[in-house]
């Protein structure tokens, strides 16, 4: 669930539990993050040495534990896993292997602009709200890696397998769009505040592809924008970007408004037996702490949320 997705890279922890295995597979997504989750057990504790007051131990003095040096081989392992699903679907993908992609190659894509107007009115009354509105992070909570403050809101819908049953009653125009959406596991409202900028990062899992609707851009739209890889877009209100996140990508808002797309993952189109494979990671992503948690932290704030409104009926 996430922006110019909302995760950096990603590792692997094994476990007996193949849905947590695939749990920790989108969840701490962080390989070209430089965060602490990216480094073995030892680069670790040096990171937090350099953090620590004067007088801590020397780390690089203190033997990795057993289950550091567990971690540290799990990684190692899940991050040849991952790389190898990245070629096998890039091979096996009906629409090529890119950093963006001709919106042409989703027949889709045009029904949704057509209504786009329709979203956007559901989209302003929404915005009434936006200081109520969750920051990414506090629903999914790997979003630390990318974004610490207020100036990233989130309005979801689905999440695969979960539905965000009120905001899905607020928005039904919007839902009925995004039910035309063949294989879309996750939707949202993406809302960046004036002058922030989401970093570098790459997203966890190949099997999805990352579909932007613009619905709010401001001026000058030339400082609002998003890179994958080596290339650079700009949103254009009532117009779609399709990419693929797990190549390098980050975006910004540099205006003095606040930008606003319809975000979705969809499943990428692939052929057999790559689809059933895919099918099932996506499946067992479904099932994780993860998605569960998301899930929890989302139905926290929908209740505060409506006791916020019920009180200022």
């Amino acid at each position: 669930m996430h922006e110019a997705c909302p995760t950096a890279r990603r590792y692997v922890v094994i476990t007996p539990d193949m849905a947590t295995t695939v749990h920790h597979l989108r969840f701490s997504a962080v390989m070209r993050s430089g965060t602490d989750a990216q480094a073995t057990g030892r680069e670790r504790r040096i990171r937090r040495y350099a953090r620590a007051p004067m007088g801590t131990q020397d780390p690089v003095a203190t033997p990795q534990t057993l289950r550091e040096r567990a971690v540290d081989v799990a990684n190692r392992v899940g991050e040849k896993l991952l790389r190898w699903l990245d070629r096998y679907f890039g091979r096996h993908s009906l629409v090529g292997d890119r950093t963006f992609f001709r919106v042409e190659q989703f027949p889709w894509v045009a029904r949704i602009e057509a209504d786009w107007k329709a979203i956007r009115r559901e989209l302003d009354e929404v915005l009434e709200y936006q200081d109520e509105l969750p920051n990414f992070q506090d629903i999914s909570t790997d979003q630390y890696q990318l974004t610490n403050d207020d100036k990233w809101k989130t309005f979801f819908f689905y999440g695969y397998g979960f539905t965000a049953g009120q905001n899905v009653e607020r928005c039904p125009e919007t839902v009925r769009l995004l039910q035309q959406i063949p294989g879309m596991t996750t939707a949202m409202f993406s809302i960046l505040s004036p002058h922030k900028r989401i970093p570098p990062h790459g997203g966890p899992y190949k099997g999805v592809l990352r579909y932007h609707l613009a619905l709010k851009v401001p001026e000058p739209a030339s400082s609002c924008g998003i890179r994958v890889g080596d290339d650079v877009r700009e949103w254009e209100e009532g117009k779609s970007l399709v990419f693929d996140d797990t190549f390098e990508h980050e975006a910004w808002n540099e205006t003095d408004g606040t930008r606003v797309v319809l975000f979705v993952d969809f499943k990428r189109p692939l052929r057999n037996p790559a689809r059933l494979l895919n099918e099932a990671v996506l499946k067992l992503i479904g099932w994780s702490p993860f998605i569960q948690d998301a899930k929890a932290r989302h139905n926290a704030w929908e209740k505060r949320f409506e006791e916020m409104r019920n009180r200022a009926a």
